[in-house]
């Protein structure tokens, strides 16, 4: 017995020892190789060559993940079950994780760059003094119209409730979206608090109910590429694969009042690899960067050297790159609070639940 009791505690030793080689091996061929950033993004939305160009300069690999809305990837990060270094929500989202505390406030001394940054895209609302959040891309929406379908083009939200176009528009499916424009169309503020206002723009958009042929989300691409609509309200970098797609779509930003909306870096309370993000922050705001991944996504970029790299095609088309006066009439999203916010979803709810 004490025989098999010597033999049990040499393996043992031998097996320990073994491990503890292996590890050793296995941190020694890890030393000066690649540390690892976790990037947690929306699908498509960056240049896969340059996360490979990112780990060349600086060895250090990157895990990208993805999301499909502000509020799945809100919900894991609140969560805390994860840890990802980076992500890049939408303005209102951001808003809301400052006011949490679930952000890393930035230390400016580490970002270079920023002077790329168009002064107007920098210290809103939702971040002013942009401590927590730095411009990624940026954009609108709009409504996207097929020329062979449609006699007389739209404008203005308003003329979306014209009988000329029965049956053929397509809805984005968002709360803010549905009653922004009919709070805009009526005159008021997408960010209205006013619940006679918001009362009075969802009735509004009950009017508009025959005109619609479907509210959808990222189907509304493949529709409107394969004519299955003559118009769209679409967000711009939706458009701009529309657009890619079938030569007859045209984008329009309304004039007198849309959304203009922003995502933008930021790095979570519970990210390991803090430094690497400063170094992924830095390397996109170099305007190469910036130009290769506007190029490849076809959203606006924020960045003013970038956008001069850009064909006079793409930085000239107003539709994408509006005028400074129609800037001047769009709004972004506030971050409303839970309460308010579901007053908006109970509406909106209400007016596609009537449309049925």
């Amino acid at each position: 017995m004490k025989r098999l009791y010597s033999f049990l505690i040499g393996i043992t030793v031998i097996v320990l020892v073994l491990f503890g080689i292996s590890h050793q091996l296995e941190n020694q061929s890890n030393e000066g190789t690649t540390e690892k950033l976790v990037i947690y993004n929306w699908g498509d939305y960056i240049d896969p060559e340059l996360l490979d160009k990112f780990t060349e300069e600086t060895g250090i690999k990157v895990d990208y993940q993805t999301f499909d809305s502000n509020e799945a990837m809100y919900t894991k990060i609140q969560q805390g079950g994860t840890t990802y270094d980076l992500t890049i929500p939408s303005e209102y989202m951001i808003s809301k994780m400052m006011d949490e505390n679930l952000l890393v406030k930035l230390d400016k001394n580490k970002i270079k760059g920023l002077e790329n940054i168009d002064p107007k895209f920098l210290g809103l609302s939702f971040d002013e003094n942009n401590d927590y959040s730095i411009p990624y891309f940026w954009g609108t929406l709009g409504i996207v119209y097929n020329d062979t379908m449609v006699e007389n083009p739209p404008q203005e939200w308003e003329d979306l409730w014209s009988e000329e176009y029965r049956d053929n528009i397509m809805l984005v499916d968002g709360a803010r979206e549905g009653m922004g424009i009919g709070l805009q169309t009526l005159g008021y503020s997408l960010n209205s608090r006013n619940k006679a206002e918001l009362e009075e723009a969802a009735d509004y958009l009950y009017e508009l109910t025959p005109n619609i042929k479907a509210i959808v989300s990222d189907e509304i691409k493949g529709y409107m590429i394969q004519d299955a609509a003559a118009i769209a309200v679409s967000f711009s970098g939706e458009a701009s694969e529309m657009l890619d797609g079938n030569e007859h779509l045209h984008y329009v930003v309304p004039s007198k009042g849309s959304n203009l909306w922003f995502d933008n870096m930021v790095i979570p309370k519970t990210a390991k690899n803090i430094e690497g993000a400063y170094a992924f922050i830095n390397f996109m705001l170099r305007p190469e960067n910036a130009y290769q991944n506007a190029l490849y996504i076809g959203y606006a970029t924020p960045n003013t050297k970038a956008k001069e790299m850009l064909p006079d095609d793409v930085k000239d088309d107003e539709a994408f790159y509006p005028s400074d006066e129609t800037l001047k009439n769009l709004e972004v999203y506030d971050n409303l609070g839970r309460k308010l916010l579901g007053d908006y979803n109970d509406l909106y709810l209400q007016f596609k639940m009537y449309r049925k």
